[in-house]
This record gives C-alpha cells, structure tokens and sequence, in this order.
C-alpha cells in the first residue's frame, strides 16, 4: 500500500521501490526490540534463516533497479492467495506449530528456501512477511508469534544492505522515505503489541485481511490511490 501512495506522489518504480526500504529499515527495528523485550524473539534456531536470506536479499537488490512494476504485482497476489490456502487448510499448524519439526536444526533444503525468499525481499519486500511467516511456520516449525517475531528480525537484518544498493543507484526519495519511516514504526510498535497480546488468531486474520486488500487492488478491483488521492501534490 505504501508503495501505491508513492506511485501516486510521482515516484517511478524503482524509486518508489528503493524509498520504501527506508520505512522497511525502521518498522523492522521498532518490531524486533519489541518482540525481543518480550523474550519472543528466538534467533538461535532462526539463524539460518536469518544469513540465507540476507545473501539472497543482496542479489534480489541488485536485479531490482530493472523492475518491471506491473509483472511483479501479479505474482506477489497468485503468492498471497496461494498463502491463503495454506492458512485455511490446516490452521491449527499455523498456530501451534510443529514443535519436533522446530527443534532440528535447518536442513540444506531450508537454506536454500530462505535464500529464494531473501532474492525476492531484495527484489521487491512487498508480500515477503507472508513468505517468510511461510517458510518458518510450515518448514521451520514456529508457531505463528514467535514465527512473527523472527519474520521482523529478518527482515531488519537485510534491510539495510539493500537499501544501501538502492542509494547507490539513486532510487531513494529521501522527502517521502523520511514521513514513512516515522509513520512505520508507530505502526510497527502497535502491531507488534497487538500481536504478543492477541496471538496467532489475530495475526493469522490480519494476515488473511491484508491479503484480501492486496489482492482487490492488484487486479483493479479496488483503487487505493484513487482512494488517498486528495493527498496528491497539485
């Protein structure tokens, strides 16, 4: 969505794309030292997650400054509605997890799951907290809070490499991506409250409602920037 608003303000893609990563820095602060403080965060187990996706992240970036825009909106919404029916299927594994599958240590497989995830948040972030919260749940094992919590600290830890190769090639906004960052952690700190608090139910219809959204404005079926129009510079 936020992207949307920055195509809106006359952002190109790739511009829009590189500021974005601005916010991504800050809201994934802002959540993992939250979740941290809560003693949800467990990076032990996840730091093969953690490393696999920061290496495929870096070469994501490096082929996103030749996005091609509309192409990447289709397969992130055939990716989340695709996740829907994972999180409908068998919804108590999302919940609960797999405790046995959670206390081996990452297979080869694994590894290589999270560095095809890492390429695609270097490539474009939006959708890759559904992939990641994928990945850790139904590979890894993790229920879907402390799933969460790790999704965040993941997503921190490549965040600002890849936003350095987005500043490198000039695809940074610094007036939008400023606001946005300010906004994203306000949000971030809600949410992860909400999330320690409420549990994998709420996250999971959180989850299922952002999908929804997604879904309608990737196929024109709602307009968001039509919507937040009035906010447009004259």
């Amino acid at each position: 969505m936020s992207l949307s608003l920055m195509l809106l303000f006359g952002l190109d893609a790739n511009v829009a794309n590189g500021t974005n990563r601005l916010a991504i820095i800050f809201q994934s602060l802002t959540s993992s030292e939250t979740f941290r403080v809560n003693k949800i965060l467990d990076f032990k187990r996840g730091k093969a997650a953690v490393w696999s996706a920061l290496i495929g992240s870096l070469a994501g970036a490096w082929v996103a400054v030749d996005l091609n825009k509309e192409i990447i909106e289709k397969i992130i919404t055939i990716v989340m509605m695709a996740m829907l029916l994972f999180i409908f299927y068998n919804p108590s594994r999302w919940l609960k997890g797999d405790p046995e599958r959670n206390a081996k240590p990452a297979n080869l497989f694994e590894i290589f799951l999270f560095l095809v995830i890492g390429f695609y948040g270097g490539f474009v972030q939006v959708g890759i907290g559904y992939l990641l919260l994928a990945g850790l749940v139904l590979q890894a094992g993790y229920d879907l809070v402390k799933a969460n919590a790790l999704k965040v600290f993941i997503t921190f830890v490549y965040s600002p490499f890849v936003f350095a190769i987005f500043v490198w090639h000039h695809q940074v906004s610094w007036i939008h991506g400023i606001p946005l960052a300010i906004g994203a952690s306000i949000g971030a700190f809600i949410a992860s409250k909400l999330a320690i608090k409420k549990g994998g139910g709420f996250i999971r219809w959180t989850i299922v409602v952002m999908i929804l959204i997604t879904a309608l404005q990737t196929f024109n079926v709602i307009d968001l920037t039509t919507l937040f129009s009035f906010l447009k510079p004259k």
